[in-house]
């Protein structure tokens, strides 16, 4: 997306090499004379932002800020939070995938102390070092090659639990109770792994998951140009009345619902 030439963001994908490692890379860089404040959604990934050029702004709905230096790593992402870019700024984010982070730094419960500078996470200053050579690099492709060729000796062997954990994505399965089977372990022993492994419950990942499958549905409609019916949203994302459907929009995007159709409304179908 570019705006004016002026701030420019997008995805970068990531060689099928590391689709289990890192979901995806982000950039942005504000080229204009004023701040750019925007939008991190929530995505339950843990995020290792570099920062280059003036200091990038993190912003927490309790009104506290952080400034990103050279790198911090943060998550994993249950709410949307905002960024400020100051002129002269550009960032660069790599988006953890699953248990990728426990397998760099071996405690995916570290993330409930984050946000933190992942130098002291390791036993040597590599990640400054890291920062140091990305910038002398001018182009963001050469960045994330330098990237991926770093994390190669880091990265651990995956979890043979975390494997299943994984690849279970039938909705109408009971993911702990199936992997709990599959590896006689009791279920319990499956919840502590997935909060171990990958920094949150499933239950919490449950209730993230049905909030995706309401904004799916509410953008379909859009699409459509179809009236949005909320007690079929209910109904068909498993709430167990539209209270419920609230509370899961103000919590992760601090929107209600209607106040999030009409946002969308006004960008898929602009007055001319």
């Amino acid at each position: 997306m570019i705006e004016d030439n002026k701030f420019n963001n997008y995805r970068i994908a990531v060689p099928a090499e590391f689709e289990s490692v890192f979901s995806h890379f982000y950039f942005a860089e504000n080229k204009s004379e004023e701040f750019i404040t925007k939008t991190f959604l929530p995505s339950y990934q843990t995020i290792l932002i570099f920062n280059f050029g003036c200091k990038a702004i993190l912003h927490s709905k309790q009104n506290s800020q952080i400034e990103v230096e050279k790198c911090l790593i943060l998550g994993p992402i249950k709410k949307a939070f905002d960024y400020s870019l100051p002129p002269k700024s550009e960032i660069l984010v790599a988006n953890f995938k699953d248990d990728s982070f426990y397998r760099f730094f071996g405690a995916a419960s570290i993330a409930e102390h984050l946000p933190i500078n992942p130098d002291v996470l390791l036993n040597q200053n590599c990640f400054t070092a890291l920062w140091e050579e990305l910038s002398k690099i001018h182009t963001t492709d050469r960045r994330i090659d330098f990237i991926l060729k770093f994390c190669k000796p880091y990265l651990q062997n995956r979890n043979q639990v975390l494997e299943s954990l994984t690849a279970t994505d039938n909705p109408n399965l009971d993911k702990i109770k199936s992997v709990a089977a599959l590896h006689n372990h009791t279920e319990r022993n499956i919840q502590l792994y997935h909060k171990k492994y990958l920094g949150y419950s499933a239950k919490e990942i449950n209730r993230y998951e049905r909030f995706l499958n309401a904004v799916k549905f509410i953008q379909h409609n859009i699409t459509l140009k179809n009236k949005v019916d909320w007690f079929e949203i209910v109904d068909k994302c498993g709430y167990y009345d539209q209270s419920q459907l609230i509370r899961d929009f103000k919590y992760y995007i601090d929107l209600s619902p209607t106040k999030y159709l009409e946002f969308q409304q006004a960008i898929c179908n602009p007055k001319s």
